[in-house]
Formats: C-alpha cells, sequence, structure tokens
C-alpha cells in the first residue's frame, strides 16, 4: 500500500525508493520499503523531486571515493513537504517545503571535516518518504518549484562558495555547462562580474551566451583554450577560475588566469597530468578547495536567491520509475543544467 501522510503516522505503509545496484545492468534499482517514522527532533518529509550531481554518477557506478554499503538510497539533492514531525521538533510544521542540507551535521563556521552523507553513511533522497533531522534542511525559496529547490543543495551552494568574492570588475571563467558552472555564471553575472565560459558545442554556446556569459571558447577547436581566455580577457587573464575538471583541466586554468588570480577547485572530473607548480607560482595565484557549504551559507545563498527571483537552470526531468534512465543520461552529459527526478 503507498505511502501517505496520515499512514505515516499510523499503522505501517510502503513507500518506492531506489537502491545502489552494486553490479552491472542498471545503476540503481526499486525496492519497497517501511515508511520511516520520525524520531524525537526529526522530520518526515514527502519527497517531491531530487536532483543529480557528478557525486551520484560515481556512487552508483561503484568508482566514488569512499565505500558505499550495498542497498544504500544514493542521491544528495532533494526537496519536499514535511508530512509529520517527531517530538520537540520547533523549526518547521506539517506542510512546510524544505530542502535538504549536502553537509547534513555542518551547520556553521569552518568546515568540520567530511562527516555522514548522504547517498555513502545515510540513506539519500532517491525515495518517496525521508526521516532527517530538524537541523539537516532549510525552507524553499517562495518563488521557487520542488523541482527548482532540488538543484540547489550541492551544485548551487558549491558555485556560491565557489565565486565568494566576486564583484563589478572582476572577470570570471566557467568551465563546461553543468550544475555548478551555470550556477556560477548566474551568481557572478548578479554580483556584477564579466563571465567567460568553455564548451564543446555550439548550441551550449549561445545557451551559455543568453545566460548571460560574454565569451565561451570551444574547448574541443581549441584545446589550448587557457591563452584564448587570457587574451580574451584583455590580455591580463581572468580574476577566478571555476575548476571542475581539476587534473585534466587545471594548466589550461593557470593559463587562463591573471597574476594574483584564484582558482576554485570543485571537482576533479578530467584525467590528466595537472598543474606545472612553477607557472602557478609564477602567477602569484592562489587555489582553494571548495567543499559545498554549511547550512548558515546555504540559508544566506537562498535568501539572494528569493531577492532577485533567480531561477534555476534544469536541463530534463525524468518521472521516478524512470531513475535509472535519468542516471544514464546524466552519464552522457548531454544537456545543460540540472538533470531532476520528479516523485
Amino acid at each position: 500500500m503507498r505511502a501517505t501522510a496520515a499512514g505515516a503516522a499510523g499503522e505501517e505503509q510502503s513507500m518506492r525508493a531506489f537502491e545502489v545496484s552494486g553490479g552491472p545492468g542498471a545503476p540503481v534499482v526499486p525496492v519497497e520499503r517501511p515508511v520511516p517514522v520520525p524520531a524525537a527532533g526529526q522530520l518526515l518529509v514527502r519527497v517531491k523531486a531530487a536532483a543529480l550531481n557528478a557525486r551520484d554518477r560515481l556512487i552508483v557506478s561503484g568508482t566514488y571515493s569512499a565505500p558505499v554499503p550495498p542497498g544504500r538510497v544514493p542521491v544528495s539533492d532533494g526537496a519536499g513537504v514535511v508530512a509529520a514531525v517527531g517530538d520537540g521538533v520547533s523549526r518547521f510544521r506539517a506542510g512546510d517545503r524544505v530542502m535538504s542540507s549536502f553537509h547534513p551535521d555542518w551547520l556553521y563556521g569552518p568546515f568540520p571535516g567530511w562527516g555522514e552523507l548522504y547517498g555513502v553513511q545515510r540513506d539519500g533522497w532517491l525515495t518517496e518518504y525521508i526521516a532527517v533531522d530538524e537541523q539537516s534542511v532549510v525552507g524553499v525559496p517562495d518563488h521557487l518549484s520542488y523541482e527548482e529547490a532540488a538543484t540547489l543543495p550541492c551544485a548551487a551552494l558549491t558555485a556560491w562558495s565557489a565565486v565568494s568574492g566576486i564583484g563589478p570588475g572582476d572577470t570570471l571563467l566557467v568551465q563546461g555547462s553543468g550544475g555548478v558552472s551555470v550556477f556560477a555564471l548566474q551568481f557572478a553575472r548578479l554580483a556584477g562580474a564579466r563571465v567567460l565560459a568553455t564548451t564543446s558545442s555550439a548550441e551550449k554556446a549561445e545557451r551559455l551566451k543568453a545566460l548571460g556569459a560574454s565569451d565561451v571558447v570551444d574547448y574541443a577547436r581549441t584545446p589550448e583554450w587557457g591563452a584564448r581566455v587570457r587574451a580574451l580577457a584583455g590580455g591580463r587573464g581572468v580574476d577566478l577560475v571555476v575548476e571542475i575538471g581539476g587534473a585534466g583541466t587545471i594548466a589550461q586554468s593557470v593559463d587562463a588566469l591573471a597574476d594574483g588570480g584564484r582558482i576554485s577547485l570543485v571537482g576533479n572530473l578530467a584525467s590528466g597530468g595537472g598543474m606545472d607548480l612553477t607557472r602557478f607560482f609564477r602567477r602569484g595565484a592562489a587555489l582553494r578547495t571548495v567543499v559545498v557549504g554549511s547550512r548558515s551559507d546555504f540559508e544566506r545563498m537562498n535568501r539572494v536567491i528569493g531577492q532577485h527571483r533567480l531561477r534555476p537552470v534544469i536541463d530534463r526531468v525524468f518521472p521516478f520509475a524512470a531513475a535509472p534512465e535519468a542516471f544514464s543520461y546524466f552519464e552522457r552529459a548531454a544537456g545543460l543544467g540540472k538533470v531532476v527526478i520528479g516523485l
């Protein structure tokens, strides 16, 4: 029997979820599970949408950097409505719209370490219901749909943290057209910065320009794209690179960077030889690893999103039953923006 909010508070009901398959074939497999009962301090959330990130692809493919237990429910990013509350809950009530925090236990202050994450140490949001601590979720900006809200916890907050300090007169480079890069473009434009981008698709180049990129370099046609970006940035280079590729692209990022510039390392998705430390040193540059952000950072970002009525860019929404197809589509990196699974 399908779960209902009333059933969740009374007799045991079942719900649909997807688990990591742990073997060849589909990346995730459908299962039936009991609807969880919220403990003291917890919320029971009826999930309405979940969004995919690069780490989710690594988790379901068995190539993530930490071990994933068999039968784990994947996906860190989700949004839904509070269906029931446990004893002592004060931050939210039934009917409130909420979304996950990527780091469930990092509420504020300096990064405390990785802790427990959804999809690895904890079951994630690719499920109809999830019980979470009331401190581990935030409210959804009023103007956003559940599908839009689900895109924010990892990609948007990573981008927000990556472009911190950018403002009018600065020039930024984003790599590709994935979720983090598109959010970084949007946030940098809100801050008054100029944004350059790389891609390998003429269609995506036009869409990136429509979102505010002043120039787009085709990295397939121009393998030494760092020099081209530097030239487009007035010959001095860009002030900040949002580095997605890591080892496979960082050498070109150093070429694109202005003296005294910064690189925000948010991913390591491309294989390669890394960077020449001597060239990096001569740039007088800074390299900073971005580990998404705290709940406090998330709430601050959401206030800006609400004030400016910013809307996330969604490439495609898959129905819940088609979650395996959503992962396959995401693997091909066919679109621009976020891939979402709706419930």
